[in-house]
């Protein structure tokens, strides 16, 4: 599957549990933005998006500072 074809919502939730375990690994490393999660893991931005948004939701991640030049957050984990 190619990274510009769109799943159904549905498929992407059930993806959640596994992404964000994935995710909270990449952010291990330190903040990173939405693009920067999607290049790492190989997923579009949208769909990685959902899942941050979820992991804020939870209070799992919360963003680190001001918008980058782009318009993007950078996310980190939530001590």
């Amino acid at each position: 599957m190619s990274a510009t074809t769109l799943r159904d919502k549905q498929e992407v939730f059930r993806d959640e549990l596994v992404m964000r375990d994935r995710i909270a690994a990449l952010l291990g490393d330190g903040p990173k933005t939405v693009p920067e999660l999607a290049a790492a893991l190989g997923r579009p931005s949208h769909e990685v998006l959902a899942w941050v948004a979820a992991m804020r939701r939870y209070g799992r991640v919360e963003e680190r500072g001001k918008a980058n030049d782009e318009g993007y957050f950078a996310y980190a984990l939530k001590a």
